[in-house]
């Protein structure tokens, strides 16, 4: 098993909120990127935000996102 771009794109999305701050979410414009808005997209359809544009964390979301964020620390600090 391996990361796909699919993924790597999810993983973007999820990188971007800010833990310290449940009340923040994030807005997908409809002019970004047709990955970014497909992965948000996909990100919504699995129930890891609330909304199909951004919104906020579900708790599974919040979750997904601890763990990505983790993992991209630990990539940055190799």
């Amino acid at each position: 098993m391996k990361f796909d771009q699919d993924h790597i794109d999810e993983l973007n999305i999820l990188a971007q909120f800010d833990l310290s701050n449940s009340e923040q979410g994030i807005k997908i414009h409809h002019d970004a990127n047709a990955n970014v808005i497909a992965a948000a997209a996909r990100l919504f359809n699995k129930k890891l935000i609330d909304q199909a544009d951004g919104g906020y964390l579900t708790f599974r979301g919040r979750t997904a996102a601890e763990h990505a964020q983790a993992l991209l620390t630990l990539f940055k600090d190799c």
